[in-house]
């Protein structure tokens, strides 16, 4: 009954958060290289006249990149998203969107101005219900069309510079599926050549903020096209075994066949797309989101030799200790890099690099053995949001451990589409990489198993503050014995002037000697 009155909402299509908005994909748009659609609330571009936004040039960063892709004009993707359109939105306060018609992750209400605070939980602490709404609500997305965002099924140039737009609709679970791909895809550099070394969403500072970005406005999505504001994306702990892969959840294996899913599982009917990424490079073609086959999965029959087991809890907490956010060369070869070694590319006991193994958010990946073992097209599988979110509180305990400032975060000499300031590809909106380079807590949301516990009692209180004293008790010892010296110096100083006192004529003694006025002065220490 549910998945029924689920279908029913296919009819009920709301706004989504992806790739090329609809109103945008086509000649006119392309041409003038302009992206500024009307605000339905007032009719005018980016919500100008009830002050959302205005549409403004981008502004590109400048900032020297590293040498890992050694081409400048090739890509689409470079200098996102200027090849496409070099005038966009600009929203203002806590306004977001395409058309500045959406508020900021943690915020809502009709002016953006009310602040929310939504938690991710394990699914296996969900109820049954909560679980089942969570599955429904993932074939929902894969059944329903987006309606605002369309994919591009051709380069720039192939679209003869947007004079022929090539565009293709898609439903909302594999518009981000397409998404993922086309941040990691391979350079077509034509003929039968490409450029491999290149991923604006991966082996780079920029994988966990992109990451980060890409799970908002999934769940974002999923809010929207259920109306169920307070959904969150739930998060698989658990990682001794595949103990999701069972078809109350993720999908068992299938009796004959232990690379399908079982027939029993909701997702034994999906299609994956964007798994054929040898075939589109000998095309020179992009993923079109035509099918392609059934989600496949086989865990734990994995290659031994690259990944022997799944990460444990000691790898994650060795993680934890890195100082350094990112380090060297800032790609799968930096040591000690604390991004690296989470993303898989450095030993999780030592931080050295060693990309002949994979571990912590790779080793998944590749235990996984089928679509989630594959770069672009992993996201087919829906385990991949449970460990993408993860994986994001991972990075939450570590911005909560460390406390980095922005600063930290490398404003130059990335890989391309890596720097700070760099947009993300292919969100529009644009998102700029340093923008979720902050606690989660400050985006609207939080993990349950991170969440601070209430003080509930006056020691607890006293902790924090007892904290600090320790932390500058030398400084409060000085100030003591300053004050004392002070206190018998002005001691003296009273003595004395008390004894003076005895000898002066009534007429000129203080106003204020022992009256109840006296009692009522108060002294301000400006210590």
């Amino acid at each position: 009954m549910f998945l029924f009155a689920m279908g029913l909402l296919l009819v009920i299509l709301q706004p989504s958060t992806g790739q090329f908005p609809r109103v945008c994909a086509n000649t006119q748009s392309l041409l003038r290289k302009e992206c500024c659609p009307p605000w339905d609330g007032d009719g005018t571009p980016c919500g100008e006249r009830s002050n959302r936004g205005t549409c403004q040039r981008i502004l590109l960063s400048q900032a020297p990149l590293g040498p890992q892709f050694p081409f400048s004009g090739v890509d689409d993707r470079e200098d996102w998203p200027s090849v496409f359109y070099n005038r966009t939105c600009r929203c203002r306060g806590n306004f977001m969107g395409f058309n500045c018609g959406e508020c900021k992750f943690g915020f809502s209400g009709q002016n953006c101005t009310e602040r929310r605070l939504r938690t991710r939980r394990n699914i296996f602490q969900l109820t049954i219900s909560e679980k089942d709404k969570f599955l429904a609500y993932l074939n929902l997305a894969k059944n329903i069309p987006s309606k605002d965002y369309v994919i591009a099924t051709g380069t720039y140039a192939q679209m003869n510079n947007g004079s022929n737009p090539m565009f293709r609709n898609i439903n909302v679970y594999d518009l981000f599926v397409w998404m993922h791909y086309y941040a990691s895809r391979d350079t077509l550099l034509g003929g039968s050549n490409v450029w491999r070394d290149i991923d604006f969403a991966h082996e780079a500072p920029g994988f966990l903020p992109w990451h980060r970005a890409f799970l908002l406005l999934w769940e974002r999505e999923i809010q929207k096209i259920t109306g169920d504001e307070n959904f969150t994306i739930p998060y698989w702990r658990d990682a001794e075994d595949c103990v999701i892969c069972t078809d109350e959840y993720m999908g068992g294996q299938h009796p004959t066949n232990p690379n399908l899913l079982s027939p029993a599982s909701f997702f034994s009917s999906w299609q994956v797309i964007c798994t054929q990424s040898e075939e589109y490079n000998s095309q020179q073609a992009l993923c079109n989101a035509t099918s392609e086959g059934p989600i496949l999965r086989n865990p734990g029959n994995n290659d031994k030799s690259r990944t022997p087991r799944l990460p444990s809890s000691s790898e994650v907490e060795f993680c934890l200790t890195l100082t350094q956010y990112e380090s060297g060369s800032m790609d799968k070869m930096a040591n000690y890099s604390f991004r690296n070694t989470l993303e898989g590319f450095a030993d999780p006991h030592t931080a050295i690099s060693n990309i002949s193994q994979s571990g912590l958010h790779n080793a998944l990946h590749i235990y996984m053995n089928g679509s989630m073992s594959q770069v672009q097209g992993s996201a087919n599988d829906p385990i991949f949001i449970l460990h993408h979110a993860f994986v994001d509180s991972i990075f939450e305990r570590w911005l909560r451990r460390h406390r980095p400032m922005l600063e930290v975060y490398p404003a130059a000499n990335a890989p391309i589409g890596h720097n700070r300031e760099n947009y993300m590809v292919p969100f529009i909106p644009l998102y700029r990489n340093g923008e979720f380079f902050i606690s989660s807590r400050e985006l609207g949301y939080d993990y349950e198993y991170l969440q601070e516990p209430a003080l509930g009692s006056f020691q607890d209180f006293l902790i924090p503050y007892l904290k600090q004293a320790h932390q500058i008790w030398p400084w409060l010892v000085g100030a003591a014995v300053i004050g004392g010296i002070i206190t018998a110096v002005l001691s003296g100083l009273i003595l004395a002037c008390r004894k003076k006192r005895k000898g002066t004529s009534p007429e000129i003694q203080p106003l204020l000697t022992e009256s109840e006025d006296y009692n009522n002065v108060s002294y301000q220490s400006h210590f």
